[in-house]
């Protein structure tokens, strides 16, 4: 197992061994909590000398994901190199119907993916609870309220970026992996950030679950890089607004 370097993963590099708990644990386990037969992760000698500390082999658990991404046996012809993050990104979008353009940045391709899981919560829920959800966001007129207004309240959270964006991104993946994983994240942390964004946490999050409990995703290495995909999206939220993390949870409320 080797890590190709790449530069839309080296930013794991500055995570903290905990902030990178979830990531491993998609790698080395499915479902049901029983390891992945193909995962390679946990025979390495890194792992076996630093877990949990992940931060010691993070390139290891890069490569991990690069070789969940490509081929086996292309891998083996690439020198047990695997795919870069990109490729294995607009990949997962192919697989998900997600618009986007493949000439864009990893973290607008990411954005296009996490807004395509949105939408289709927001279509999924009643407009009795859109209009709940817009009165909870605090939106001025919520009485002709539907999907596709809401899409654009959450694209334009997106396109400021900050602090909103990664609790929004939060929410997201926290619902996602809850029903692809059996676990939302762990370190969706703090206090501060979970009163803050309490109101998402009612029917879209419900929504986003049990769309994706539904899913049957076919093929086994989907099974990982979806989830392994989405939850990369979230740590790199998390790593671009950590000071504006930071700050919130100083805020008393």
């Amino acid at each position: 197992m080797a890590y190709r370097n790449d530069y839309d993963l080296n930013f794991l590099e500055d995570l903290a061994s905990e902030e990178l708990n979830d990531l491993v644990y998609i790698l080395t386990h499915d479902k049901d909590g029983e390891k992945r037969y193909t995962e390679l992760l946990t025979v390495s000698d890194t792992y076996k000398r630093y877990y949990p500390d992940h931060h010691m082999y993070w390139k290891d658990i890069a490569a991990e994901l690069q070789l969940f991404g490509g081929n086996t046996f292309i891998n083996i012809l690439r020198g047990g190199r695997g795919l870069e993050y990109k490729e294995i990104l607009c990949d997962v979008c192919d697989k998900m119907k997600v618009n986007y353009n493949k000439d864009s940045s990893v973290e607008r391709i990411e954005e296009n993916l996490l807004m395509k899981i949105l939408r289709d919560a927001l279509e999924d829920m009643s407009p009795m609870e859109i209009t709940k959800l817009g009165q909870e966001l605090g939106l001025d007129n919520t009485s002709n309220l539907n999907a596709q207004t809401m899409t654009s309240v959450f694209q334009t959270i997106f396109k400021l970026g900050g602090f909103k964006s990664y609790q929004l991104t939060t929410i997201i993946v926290n619902a996602v992996l809850k029903a692809l994983i059996g676990r939302g994240l762990s370190v969706a942390s703090n206090a501060t950030l979970m009163r803050v964004m309490s109101i998402l946490t009612g029917p879209i999050g419900w929504a986003i679950t049990a769309i994706w409990t539904a899913i049957d995703i076919a093929g086994a290495a989907y099974r990982v890089t979806i989830p392994a995909v989405i939850q990369v999206a979230y740590l790199r939220k998390l790593s671009e607004n950590r000071k504006a993390i930071e700050l919130a949870n100083n805020i008393k409320f």
